[in-house]
């Protein structure tokens, strides 16, 4: 079986309003010249209303998986091309435990196909 190395980043890999985001998670997954970003973002700050907001209108937590493309120095989420996306529509006091195992789930999903070679 190939072997997966696995990298955590300390940037958002995807949306726009990413800075705005007080839940970020980035890791990197490479297999031979395979490489995916897994993104997961969530908490969308408002710093008019000191509330939290929707990310577009489906939840407060998305996680996105893209192609890696090289970007300069870094090897970063392909945004035109997304492999799979799963949101957490409700925000309370386990949403940051939840949105970690849904990322967690993302890169168990993607690492079984990278070393399957799917």
């Amino acid at each position: 079986m190939k072997r997966v190395k696995r990298t955590e980043r300390g940037w958002a890999g995807h949306f726009c309003l990413a800075q705005r985001c007080l839940f970020r998670r980035n890791t990197l997954l490479e297999c031979g010249k395979e490489k995916v970003v897994v993104s997961t973002v969530g908490l969308l700050y408002n710093r008019e209303t000191n509330e939290i907001e929707k990310i577009g209108s489906d939840g407060y937590y998305e996680c996105m998986v893209f192609p890696a493309i090289k970007k300069g120095n870094y090897w970063d989420a392909d945004w035109s091309k997304t492999l799979e996306s799963e949101t957490i529509t409700f925000f309370n006091e386990g949403s940051d435990q939840k949105a970690n195992e849904m990322h967690e789930d993302m890169i168990k999903k993607f690492t079984d196909k990278m070393k399957k070679g799917e």
